[in-house]
């Protein structure tokens, strides 16, 4: 692993030689519960994490296993005035725009329940891995709050109709119902989850850091852009993929390997 200077009691951090960096939120219950502090302590790890040019990929995953996030802290909630409400939940957004705009990839590990807030903070995240334990859900109507901020996802990634039924009723979604939805990226048994997220943090941790960056940032802009500027667009970021010199360099090696393949 490599040196980080990153404490704090809500959410660990480690960073291998590799690049891959694991955020690990900690001490937040069985469920792993986005309690204010909690997403505090997320926040400042995001912020350190994008001063850093020496991390390629971030896994996303909690330190209990029955839970990836199971949503907000509904003890500190029942609390909350109008001023409360509304502090609590941009901080919120801050913490999932912070890792949808982070410039390198983010992967949600899932191991079990994803609801609510914990939901919207997977949505968040570039790709989405998760056991066939994992549920997935917004059931925010079902204690008197609409489902917001970054549950605004839900229509492009699903569709009009899925959002509809998953927002309206709070029903959950079982694993196998998320992967064909779109929800999730991949389903693994529970015992090669851990496996599999590191495959694909190891696979992302190989790529060019300027390219994903550049493709995570193209990815956010087409969510936004028509298809036409898009497309247009396109021709002036390939070229400057190749003002950073990363195609050169893979191109090249790419090319050797084949020929060392071919000669052998």
């Amino acid at each position: 692993m490599s040196q980080n200077d990153f404490t704090h009691p809500h959410a660990g951090l480690a960073i291998s030689a590799q690049g891959v960096a694991t955020l690990e939120i900690r001490d937040a219950g069985k469920l792993n519960i986005l309690s204010a502090r909690v997403v505090e302590g997320l926040i400042e790890a995001l912020d350190y994490l994008a001063g850093r040019d020496d991390v390629r990929v971030v896994v996303l995953r909690a330190h209990q296993e029955k839970a990836f996030v199971a949503g907000s802290d509904i003890k500190e909630m029942a609390h909350f005035d109008h001023a409360g409400a509304i502090g609590y939940i941009d901080r919120l957004r801050q913490l999932c725009d912070g890792v949808r705009l982070l410039s390198m990839p983010v992967i949600a590990r899932i191991p079990g329940w994803c609801l609510g807030g914990g939901m919207e903070l997977a949505l968040a995240c570039d790709l989405r891995i998760a056991s066939e334990q994992a549920h997935m859900g917004m059931p925010e109507v079902k204690v008197g709050v609409p489902s917001i901020i970054h549950a605004a996802l839900l229509p492009r990634l699903v569709g009009k109709a899925r959002a509809n039924w998953m927002l309206l009723t709070g029903e959950v979604a079982d694993a196998q119902t998320a992967l064909s939805w779109g929800l999730l990226d991949r389903v693994v048994p529970t015992e090669a989850l851990d496996a599999e997220v590191d495959r694909i943090a190891g696979m992302l941790a190989g790529l060019g850091p300027r390219v994903l960056a550049q493709q995570k940032r193209l990815l956010r802009e087409w969510e936004d852009e028509p298809l036409d500027v898009s497309i247009r667009n396109g021709v002036l970021e390939f070229g400057a993929a190749f003002g950073t010199g990363e195609p050169g360099r893979y191109m090249r090696a790419f090319l050797e390997e084949k020929a060392r393949a071919k000669g052998g």
